[in-house]
């Protein structure tokens, strides 16, 4: 794994087994209402040598989440990967499986040169069945298994996102005890204050450090009128991966280099030196194809100066 679990949690105890630990998820989710059967079984300004220090800070390859080109992968999985690996990612992050099972992707992903570290997640699919979720991550490779969304009707009020840190604290101990990290990917609602607070803030003060990280988007963060490089001051060692994905001054998302969000202020921060992978990402692409192809040739630039 790219970022072993810790050897315990918040409490400063002995590991906790994964029986143990869907026990807790169970009682947590239960609370919320889900899954009641889970127990059995922007940026910083920019300054001089900001460029250099981003592109020694990326050094690594650089990934694509797979969302960006959803409708080739429900067309065609092999090729999409394919293409994927032409245009020069080594790295991708999966947002769906597209009826592929574990064995076959991790198959396709060998084939093309691809590694996998995370992939998304939906909340409902891992209080479902957990199990099944963990052992494909581990068949397929990835380290990361991800949640990037939560439903409105669970985050109405602080206290549901206390709630909500619960639960993944629980999917945390869970994935630990599968050899795997747990994390969470904000979106814009996150970052908006929330009875004078920002609930982001209030989701990382009530997780475990050594359960669960965060994929910070940086597109999003921006957009919900929050500071990249003063969010990674406020938690460091805590973002392991990241979206990077641009913004105009308007609000539209755009290819990576279209916008305005710099990305060689935050890479070169020394509060990013905990990231892991880096992931182009862009929602809503009028071609995703020129537009992953454009966003990796910007981020190559970048670091090869």
């Amino acid at each position: 794994m790219s970022d072993g679990p810790a050897d315990s949690g918040r409490s400063g105890g002995a590991p906790v087994s994964r029986r143990d630990a869907l026990k807790r998820l169970g009682a947590a989710a239960g609370a919320m209402g889900l899954a009641p059967g889970l127990g059995a079984g922007a940026g910083g300004s920019r300054r001089p040598g900001a460029t250099d220090a981003a592109a020694e800070r990326i050094a690594g390859d650089l990934g694509l989440q797979l969302y960006t080109v959803r409708g080739e992968m429900a067309s065609d999985v092999p090729a999409t990967l394919a293409r994927v690996a032409e245009i020069g990612y080594r790295e991708v992050e999966f947002a769906g499986y597209f009826g592929h099972p574990p064995s076959r992707v991790r198959e396709l992903l060998a084939a093309n040169g691809l590694r996998a570290p995370s992939t998304h997640i939906d909340l409902a699919a891992l209080t479902e069945d957990i199990d099944r979720e963990l052992d494909a991550a581990r068949t397929i490779g990835h380290d990361w298994i991800l949640v990037a969304w939560t439903p409105e009707e669970m985050r109405r009020t602080l206290d549901d996102w206390r709630r909500i840190a619960d639960v993944f604290n629980g999917l945390g101990e869970a994935a630990r005890g599968a050899g795997l990290r747990f994390g969470y990917h904000n979106h814009d609602f996150e970052i908006r204050p929330m009875e004078g607070r920002m609930p982001l803030e209030v989701l990382m003060e009530g997780t475990d450090p050594a359960l669960v990280d965060l994929e910070l988007d940086l597109f999003w963060i921006t957009h919900g009128g929050g500071d990249p490089v003063r969010f990674l001051e406020r938690w460091p060692g805590r973002v392991k991966l990241v979206h990077v994905k641009d913004r105009t001054p308007d609000g539209r998302m755009v290819d990576v280099g279209a916008g305005v969000i710099d990305f060689p202020g935050i890479f070169a921060r020394p509060e990013a030196r905990a990231v892991r992978h880096y992931f182009v990402e862009h929602d809503t692409p009028a071609d995703p194809w020129a537009s992953v192809t454009a966003s990796f040739r910007h981020l190559r630039a970048m670091q090869t100066g």
